[in-house]
């Protein structure tokens, strides 16, 4: 054999494994509708350092959440919410983790970590302790011929017969899910979904923590104690013993005053709660925002709450007890109080937080209907890992309110969750009536009904940038962020990454960490991590072109096969019709990325001016971007404009029928 042919042999020896080794690797389930939400299940397998506690912070869930398989196998299986990720037409559910040693990559310690349920993120950058990794896992949701899919990688001694045997399923079921011709191809260390019916696994044993009791001290031998007692007799420390006699003193003191504040604290309590039931009585089922100087009440259990901690009063001994950072807490309710609700209240308000009563996700819990008290309410849950968020969104919806702004009614904890309890917008996101929404049951919104909601959700942006004291940067302004109630008007939610902003050379600005969606992200925060009231004209120029399109802020065009189509930002196609839409008359580019749903009934010049008002605000320079006050204004017109335009088709019953329902 030539000198050539040989070097090609050893190239395919080397090249063989490694193909062989990356098409074993896991690659996640392929989904087509962004708007699927499920329940879904991963099977891991924990080493002996990985608690519960840890596996909670590994995979963000509650206790509850985590089951165990028992029968002498170390799985546990961790249930998780599963929905298709718009931006890899992958089934994921997303997880932070926590780098615990310096040395290494993130990436190795991400594979490492989860053994395979991780999408293997793009982390170059070294491991450094402490630091906190976003990253997604592997899920899957089912067609509907099973109720849940779990996320199971290959180990060494599984075959397809012996899943299907251990978690009682026809072999024929997880060939047909994973798509296997062949049950003898399964390969150690892929990736397969196991189809269930029922929820696997046994309750994670909880065990009693105790707190171990400290070795007494030896006593010293009697020869050394004489010999002490000797020495002390020819110098005693006089100083040592008054200094000792005045330190009790003065601990006895601190003791008396401390017991003498309970006291009268608990008193306090009882009397806000006996004065509480007798208002309870007078009007029944009314929640009530409490305007006092104490932290908080509420009825049925006695909660009454500090800015340092949360605890129980009635002399239980409190297992659902919150530590709240003193520095956030301190200055949190100075304004409003919002009312305090039992765990059991929020549990049985949502059906034990069932599937059916999941309305959809927030930036960091999710969000769940509820009938508290004999009103509706909108419930969201999160781990009480998300502290820092609760305390964000409290410490706005506390202070700030507005007609235009989601109104925050009270919360709740226990162990391991908190809650927030909002009102109720009845007709859900903005979003899900802007796209496609004949396949969500609703009518597509008029000309009139859009500019309404979207002068609504200025106004509420307006009020936290110009009207509060500090000023507030929202940082996710986005559709499925703007709530409708049962008139179409529009409140801004989701305040947990909302963020201060305060004075620097260049205006007001707050540097952080890049936070928010993706297609709304402003340029400039995404380079700099610089916060602004600017971000947020940015990403609601983004919901003018929304608007304006009905299509997603990060959107699919359309090739002549489906590979050949391209994931690209709203703004930049809109930008590109615009530059070759010079007025409203020649705006043929336009016409093309017009929502269909509108069916021609707009008035072209007002339609045009929504479009420049989104370009002025998507602006590259933050400076040249008006700030909300003056799209509110240019809005107010716009609208006014298109109401005259209107009134000149009442005649056409499609368009009068627009506008009533716009009112």
């Amino acid at each position: 054999m030539n000198l050539p042919g040989k070097s090609l042999w050893v190239l395919l020896f080397f090249l063989l494994p490694l193909n062989s080794l990356c098409s074993s690797y896991p690659t996640p389930l392929n989904c087509t509708d962004a708007n699927r939400l499920c329940t879904s299940f991963l099977a891991f397998k924990p080493n002996a350092n990985e608690t519960l506690a840890v596996i909670q912070s590994m995979f963000d869930v509650l206790p509850g959440d985590v089951t165990i398989e028992g029968n002498g196998q170390d799985y546990v299986f961790v249930r998780k919410n599963c929905s298709c990720s718009p931006f890899e037409e992958k089934y994921l559910t997303n997880t932070t983790f926590t780098v615990r040693e310096n040395g290494g990559s993130v990436h190795d310690m991400v594979i490492g970590a989860y053994e395979g349920l991780a999408f293997l993120p793009n982390f170059t950058r070294a491991a450094r302790a402490g630091s906190v990794v976003s990253l997604q896992l592997m899920c899957g949701c089912s067609s509907g011929l099973w109720n849940y899919l779990m996320s199971y990688v290959m180990g060494d001694g599984d075959s397809v017969q012996s899943l299907a045997s251990r978690f009682g399923v026809s072999m024929d079921s997880i060939e047909s899910v994973n798509g296997l011709d062949n049950p003898d191809n399964a390969s150690v260390g892929s990736l397969y979904y196991i189809p269930l019916n029922s929820v696997p696994g046994e309750p994670y044993p909880i065990k009693n923590f105790t707190v171990p009791v400290p070795a007494p001290v030896p006593a010293a031998p009697v020869e050394t104690v004489a010999e002490n007692q000797e020495n002390h007799k020819a110098k005693v420390p006089y100083g040592w013993i008054f200094g000792s006699l005045g330190f009790g003193l003065a601990l006895i003191i601190l003791l008396a005053v401390i017991f003498i504040s309970l006291r009268s604290s608990s008193s306090f309590a009882e009397t806000r709660q006996s004065s509480g039931q007798d208002r309870d009585e007078k009007i029944p089922h009314k929640f009530q925002i409490l305007r006092n100087t104490s932290f908080c009440c509420a009825s049925g259990r006695n909660i009454c709450c500090k800015s340092g901690d949360w605890k129980q009063t009635n002399g239980e001994s409190s297992d659902r007890q919150i530590n709240i950072p003193k520095a956030i807490g301190a200055d949190v309710f100075d304004v409003e109080k919002p009312v305090v609700f039992t765990y059991e209240e929020t549990l049985s308000s949502t059906d034990g937080f069932s599937d059916s009563n999941l309305i959809g996700h927030g930036t960091y819990g999710s969000v769940y209907y509820g009938l508290l008290r004999d009103q509706e309410v909108a419930i969201k849950r999160m781990t009480a890992t998300k502290t820092k968020e609760f305390m964000a969104e409290m410490k706005v919806l506390c202070k700030v309110h507005h007609t235009n702004l989601v109104e925050l009614i009270g919360y709740a904890a226990s162990e391991n969750e908190l809650f927030l309890i909002y009102e109720y917008a009845q007709k859900g996101s903005f979003r899900s009536h802007l796209h496609d929404p004949q396949s969500k049951g609703h009518t597509s919104l008029s000309w009139i009904m859009r500019l309404q909601i979207a002068l609504d959700a200025a106004r509420g942006l307006e009020y936290i940038h110009e009207h509060t004291k500090p000023h507030y940067v929202h940082r996710d302004i986005k559709t499925s962020n703007i709530l409708l109630d049962g008139a179409f008007r529009a409140k801004i939610s989701d305040f947990g990454l909302a963020k201060l902003v305060g004075r620097t050379a260049d205006g007001e600005a707050s540097v952080t960490k890049v936070v928010g969606t993706f297609g709304y992200l402003a340029p400039e925060y995404l380079r700099d991590g610089l916060a602004t009231v600017k971000s947020d004209v940015y990403a609601f120029g983004v919901v003018l072109f929304e608007i304006i399109s009905g299509k997603e802020a990060i959107t699919r065009t359309e090739g002549t096969v489906k590979k050949n189509s391209e994931r690209r930002s709203l703004v930049s196609i809109m930008l590109a019709a615009l530059r070759n839409s010079p007025d409203c008359i020649t705006m043929s580019s336009m016409k093309d990325h017009i929502d269909p749903n509108l069916m021609d009934l707009y008035p072209p010049n007002c339609l045009f001016k929504v479009a420049m008002l989104g370009k002025q605000c998507v602006d590259e320079d933050p400076i040249l971007r008006p700030d909300m006050k003056q799209v509110v204004i240019s809005l107010s017109q716009i609208l006014l404009s298109s109401v005259e335009w209107e009134a000149t088709l009442a005649g056409n019953s499609q368009v009068f029928s627009g506008l009533v329902q716009g009112r």
